[in-house]
This record gives structure tokens, C-alpha cells and sequence, in this order.
């Protein structure tokens, strides 16, 4: 029923920002925790964001924690990542996703599928 598109990722040096946005279509959007997740081949998902369905409970993970931000716009039905000070180790595969305020993906309803974030030395 909701479908998620993320854009934004693209390929930047170390130091530069990122702001990736997940556009959500449906009817509800605001009534839904989201977050955001991170995937490097290889490895599990891994937990990067999530906020409440008001955007005013929000966590974040340690690995990010002073670098990335997650907001989101319920009249525009969008959720974004602010990424600064992007380090080679965020190079991932992200995803935004649904449903739940967790952090881990197990249960979250709906998942886009994915923007490339690369990040050279």
C-alpha cells in the first residue's frame, strides 16, 4: 500500500554532506514511525535512524551520532538524512523504511530500495 523512493546518494570525498530523501506515497505518511537503514555487501542491515511518526522523538546510532540527522516533512510525505563529515566507512547501499520506531529491521512494513551512498578517501 505505501511505496518509498529514496534519493540523493551519489558518489563525494570524505568531509562533504549528503542529504538523502525518501518520498512516500500514501494516504497516511504522517501516522508512521520511519527510519533508516544502512547495507554494505557482505553484512547484515544495518540500524542508522528513526523517528517518530510526529518527527519530534527521534534516535540515532552510535556510528552516526553527530554526523547524521534524520527529519521529515508530513506535508510533503518525505523523510530525510542529513549526512556530514562523511567517512569511507559510510559507503552503503540506504534505505529508508515504515511502519514501526525500532532499531532493527525486523517488522518494518515497507522498504524503498535504496540509494548508493559512496564516500572515497
Amino acid at each position: 500500500q505505501v511505496q518509498l523512493v529514496e534519493s540523493g546518494g551519489g558518489l563525494v570525498q570524505a568531509g562533504e554532506s549528503l542529504r538523502l530523501s525518501c518520498a512516500a506515497s500514501g494516504r497516511t505518511f504522517s501516522a508512521y514511525p520511519m527510519g533508516w537503514f544502512r547495507q554494505v555487501p557482505g553484512k547484515e542491515r544495518e540500524f542508522v535512524a528513526t523517528i517518530s511518526s510526529s518527527g519530534r522523538w527521534t534516535n540515532i546510532a552510535d556510528s552516526v551520532k553527530g554526523r547524521f540527522t534524520i527529519s521529515r516533512d508530513n506535508a510533503k510525505n518525505t523523510l530525510y538524512l542529513q549526512m556530514n563529515s562523511l567517512k569511507p566507512e559510510d559507503t552503503a547501499v540506504y534505505y529508508c523504511a515504515g511502519g514501526q520506531y525500532g532499531s532493527t529491521p525486523t517488522g518494518y512494513n515497507w522498504w524503498g530500495q535504496g540509494t548508493q551512498v559512496t564516500v572515497s578517501s
